[in-house]
């Protein structure tokens, strides 16, 4: 009997395949005009403690602003459901990237400890450091977190499971939008672009493109009538659910926000987004096995 992934890749679009699309890889070049600015990044990360406890993490970059007037935050919020039990630091740009420190704080029955370092963090347009950082969180003398590369002494010699549910990013300006996405521990990084064609571009009609890899895995013409829809694609040997609501963009100016997700599952079981109310699935986000990484944009008029 074949595999589920076999039977499906026929229907997916599969990125690794140079003649699995039709279209022009011409809708993956950059336009001329300036990609859209990343405002912020949440990662929300799931610890499971040794007496099996389990933990939500999020941790968000953000910026806003620009030049003198930039202002940079971090965040890391230990309870979705109890924004008080919060961590952070918030400050402009030039004193926040020379942050470093620690701080300890209760939650409930456990104990928090937290350390960082942003003095040496390098970082491109974007409020998320590459590299040259450290930040950790100890739980219950449990290292329930470690994100960076900067050498230090880990505060603890026990280690706890933790694994990256979900990762957000928030996007404003035009509709053009490229970050990059790892979507399995064992898979590389890859390239996305999102672009929206319009009139500006001698379009009578809004045309969306999403490219993987300069390689087009989805062209939806007539964009403000198939204002949502999905995408399966085969990458990195996982079938991975891409999704679009564009709806505000064209119907609702006083939100102008549109939601592009890619979300790995591991059979026919898992269902789509579009099949289940947004709230709640950003509420359970941290309950869930696969993974999902999600685009929100703000396009400005």
């Amino acid at each position: 009997m074949r595999d589920l992934a076999s039977c499906l890749g026929e229907y997916a679009v599969q990125v690794s395949d140079t003649s699995c699309s039709s279209y022009t890889n011409n809708s993956c070049i950059t336009p001329s005009f300036t990609p859209s600015i990343q405002n912020s990044v949440t990662c929300l990360y799931r610890a499971i403690l040794s007496n099996q406890k389990q933990m939500t993490i999020a941790v968000t970059w953000s910026k806003t602003g620009a030049g003198g007037a930039a202002s940079q935050s971090l965040t890391v919020n230990f309870d979705v459901d109890d924004p008080t039990a919060a961590f952070k630091i918030n400050t402009s740009s030039r004193y926040f990237r020379k942050s470093k420190g620690s701080k300890s704080l209760q939650l409930r029955s456990s104990k928090i400890e937290l350390l960082w370092d942003l003095s040496t963090a390098r970082y491109q347009p974007g409020p998320e450091p590459l590299d040259g950082f450290y930040l950790v969180v100890v739980v219950d003398s449990e290292l329930a977190l470690a994100l960076g590369d900067k050498s230090r002494e880990p505060p603890s010699s026990v280690s706890c499971k933790s694994a990256l549910v979900s990762r957000q990013e928030h996007f404003s300006g035009n509709t053009l939008y490229s970050t990059k996405a790892r979507f399995c521990d064992s898979g590389s990084a890859h390239d996305i672009l999102i672009r929206c064609s319009g009139e500006n571009e001698g379009l009578k009609q809004p045309i969306l493109s999403v490219c993987i890899d300069k390689k087009v895995v989805i062209r939806v013409k007539k964009l403000q009538w198939n204002f949502r829809g999905n995408q399966t694609i085969f990458l990195d040997g996982l079938l991975v659910d891409l999704m679009w609501d564009v709806h505000d963009w064209f119907y609702n100016p006083d939100s102008n926000d549109a939601v592009f997700m890619f979300r790995t599952r591991s059979g026919l079981d898992s269902r789509l987004w579009l099949e289940e109310n947004k709230k709640k699935l950003l509420h359970d986000e941290h309950d869930r096995l696969d993974f999902s990484f999600m685009i929100y944009a703000c396009k400005n008029m």
